[in-house]
């Protein structure tokens, strides 16, 4: 009886927030939602595309720390602008990884990092190159050590950073996939169910066409004709993705076109549009919304895949699928947190994503108590 008052939305969130995993998961979403965001603010490396490197400290494990020395450049502006905090530091300092240093008089005389100290390159510089402001220390200004909380890459990269920020073309994968399956889906869902007969055959034979053909082949088909590139992916993606949404949208308007309040709407002179678009459509939705956030997992997953391929996002993005590309060797090498971090990421992703929907179905099915 308590339930008599409340709305089917109401009912449906009531649901949802009993489900333990459904929110832990919808709440992993939006915090990765945030970190995709706020990716620069987040990561250590604030370069662009968290894009510095020093081969010299290639491949290290996680904790790793190490000296660096930032060398003044004419085009380097301290702090970063408000635009960078989204878009990256353009124009980074150089850094050098030192083995150790001394400075005497004028002078900073130091080793660069090497694995092999005895085989290690000794350089020597004048202070007076070096901005110092009254009251500050050159080791201060210039001298920091910086620790690799999940080490680095093969070129020297800091790991985390190109996590942090290689969520962003996940993520961004699967809302722009997602959205143009559900642009094209309703739309050829929509008119196959309510008008039926020979535009129904010819929505039914283009989708048995292209689910008839593998998803990746497609997709592989789709961007060599578009070209590589970022969003050349995301469209593929997209376009292959849209016959399931066609499917689930056509079956709905067939069963909703009978009902008594579309016949009361015929007859009331409305046309076909307003019909579809104001009377079905959103009475339709329910197990649209459960098969997005299916999509939204299998489009992370296609891209991971496109990107191992190399046809993914290209350097120097970094992508999740990219990443296990460069480094899924370095496995048997002895150094397996290369290729596991951004696996095991976007393993959290995809269930998260998997587990939302399955507590959404849950929630939004009628016949559930």
């Amino acid at each position: 009886m308590a339930k008599t008052g409340k709305s089917l939305t109401g009912l449906a969130l009531q649901k949802f927030r009993k489900n333990f995993w459904g929110v832990l998961s919808f709440i992993f979403i939006v915090a990765m939602l945030l970190v995709a965001v706020f990716a620069y603010v987040l990561a250590p490396d604030k370069t662009q595309n968290a894009n510095w490197g020093d081969l010299a400290i290639h491949s290290k494990p996680p904790g790793f720390s190490v000296t660096l020395l930032r060398l003044p450049t004419a085009t380097h502006n301290e702090g970063m602008a408000f635009t960078e905090y989204f878009t990256g530091n353009e124009n980074p300092q150089p850094k050098v990884a030192l083995l150790d240093y001394a400075i005497k008089g004028d002078s900073l005389t130091y080793r660069e990092y090497t694995d092999e100290p005895d085989l290690a390159i000794t350089k020597s510089m004048a202070l007076s190159q070096f901005s110092i402001p009254a009251g500050s220390t050159f080791e201060k200004e210039y001298i920091s050590t910086e620790k690799f909380i999940l080490g680095t890459d093969s070129q020297g990269r800091d790991l985390l950073s190109r996590l942090i920020i290689g969520s962003r073309v996940s993520l961004a994968i699967g809302f722009v996939a997602v959205f143009i399956s559900l642009v094209v889906g309703i739309f050829f869902g929509a008119i196959a169910g309510y008008y039926g007969g020979r535009v129904d055959a010819f929505v039914m034979w283009l989708v048995n066409i292209i689910w008839s053909i593998p998803t990746l082949l497609l997709v592989i088909a789709i961007t060599l004709a578009l070209g590589k590139g970022f969003w050349q992916v995301f469209i593929a993606v997209g376009l292959t993705m849209w016959v399931e949404v066609a499917r689930v949208v056509r079956g709905q308007v067939m069963g909703i076109k009978q009902m008594q309040y579309v016949t009361a709407a015929r007859a009331l002179g409305y046309n076909n549009r307003r019909i579809i678009f104001n009377h079905i459509l959103p009475n339709s939705m329910a197990p649209v919304i459960v098969i997005s956030a299916a999509n939204f997992a299998s489009a992370i997953l296609v891209e991971s895949g496109l990107s191992f391929l190399g046809l993914g996002a290209q350097p120097p993005v970094p992508s999740w699928g990219g990443m296990i590309k460069d480094h899924y060797n370095y496995i048997i090498l002895g150094k397996p947190w290369l290729a596991l971090a951004p696996g095991i990421a976007m393993l959290l992703l995809v269930l998260a994503f998997m587990m939302a929907g399955n507590a959404l179905r849950d929630a939004l099915d009628v016949k559930s108590e």
